[in-house]
């Protein structure tokens, strides 16, 4: 498992960019360079620690996790357990055990004004150019849209 970091700077308060991140409108449009292909994507979440978590594709597919840690507007940890399909989820098969536990971090410093916005993501060495890639172009729309 490799963890990418990613990092950046937005001219927002951290509340702003906590609200881009995290708000069902803003997430669908920067997380669509995750799948481009998908019509958007969604969280849903009770935004508790050990709580329950779900990032979906427009099918309602996609990833159970939970958080492990929060300070809103500042910082959230989740930790990914097991992916949903067809309504149905799966936390034990092989499938998901190769990456299940694995975190997705995002922590915001503000000084002045201006919000520092650290993202990391512990994932497999096959979706490395894919996160990379995803992260460059999803962090720069929440630059966009906190910017506004």
């Amino acid at each position: 498992m490799l963890t990418l970091q990613f990092s950046k700077e937005i001219k927002a308060p951290a509340q702003k960019v906590w609200d881009t991140l995290w708000n069902p409108d803003t997430y669908l449009k920067w997380t669509k360079a995750f799948n481009p292909e998908d019509a958007g994507g969604s969280i849903q979440s009770d935004w508790q620690v050990g709580g329950k978590t779900l990032f979906l594709d427009s099918k309602g597919s996609g990833m159970v996790s939970t958080i492990k840690s929060l300070n809103k507007p500042y910082d959230v940890v989740f930790e990914h357990l097991g992916e949903l399909t067809d309504g149905k989820e799966d936390t034990t098969s092989e499938k998901v055990k190769d990456w299940a536990g694995s975190l997705e971090e995002y922590h915001l410093s503000e000084t002045n004004g201006t919000t520092l916005l650290r993202a990391s993501v512990q994932t497999a060495p096959e979706w490395e150019e894919h996160m990379n890639s995803a992260f460059a172009k999803g962090l720069e729309e929440v630059k966009k849209l906190s910017e506004q």
